[in-house]
């Protein structure tokens, strides 16, 4: 059987397809940059979803569970591999992805007749010294990869991503922690309403609601059976960790508002 550049591309063309159609379903991740530090938000109903991967770097992703966890303890082990065999001020997001990660899963994903597409679209956060010298990166299942500084976003479409990127325009390095939760939680709603919004079979059950007032139902919703989980890289903490994760009491102000019926 003769395999034409046609059929290759046909192939990928089903296999991404695919991937994004189980990716419609995941909880949105968002990292927003503040003056003080950075943080990753996302809501979850199991699982935990947001890990620290090296002492200035932090992680989340949406996607099938196996996939975000290879991709987590394959980026650790880089991470600490590099960080003994050189120095920890060698440890980058910029190499755990471009040289690690994302050429394992373009070579997956371009292997159309033995290998399955790993499912996930995953975000990394780097703490810089200052917050304009902070760094996130979003890496694709298929290996393609950007990098965005403030803030990024991870959904479940295209559309999904776009709306929660117009909702953090604004953010800056003198966003103060207290505001920069508010921002992303904000963000999360609107791409969970948009994801939701854009059904497998084109109906809009959300097309007559005012845009405000989805969001905080989804997310009222949301918060019924899921947990709001946010992740914090403390630029100016006297801790030995920079990375801690907020408890309840730390999220109780927040959400508070979208917890009353």
């Amino acid at each position: 059987m003769v395999f034409n550049p046609f059929d290759y591309n046909e192939a990928n063309r089903h296999r991404r397809d695919s991937v994004e159609d189980r990716l419609r379903e995941g909880s949105p991740v968002v990292g927003v940059s503040f003056d003080k530090g950075l943080i990753i938000l996302t809501v979850r109903r199991s699982q935990r979803k947001v890990f620290e991967i090296y002492d200035r770097i932090i992680y989340s992703a949406i996607g099938n569970q196996s996939d975000v966890e290879a991709i987590r303890v394959g980026a650790i082990d880089v991470a600490h591999k590099e960080g003994f065999d050189r120095s920890p001020d060698d440890v980058t997001t910029h190499r755990l992805v471009s040289f690690s990660l994302s050429p394992p899963l373009k070579r997956i994903f371009g292997d159309t007749f033995n290998a399955q597409p790993a499912v996930i679209r995953a975000m990394f956060g780097e703490l810089g010294k200052t917050p304009e010298q902070d760094v996130f990166y979003v890496l694709n299942y298929d290996g393609e990869f950007s990098q965005s500084h403030g803030f990024a976003v991870v959904g479940g479409t295209q559309e999904a991503e776009d709306k929660m990127s117009l909702s953090l325009m604004g953010v800056s390095g003198k966003t103060t922690f207290n505001h920069a939760l508010e921002r992303a939680l904000q963000a999360w709603a609107a791409g969970s309403v948009e994801s939701r919004r854009k059904s497998p079979s084109g109906d809009d059950e959300y097309a007559s609601e005012d845009e405000d007032a989805l969001a905080k139902r989804v997310l009222r919703d949301e918060l019924k059976q899921g947990i709001v989980e946010v992740g914090v890289l403390d630029r100016d903490t006297n801790r030995e960790s920079k990375f801690r994760l907020l408890g309840t009491v730390d999220l109780e102000g927040l959400l508070s508002s979208y917890k009353q019926e």
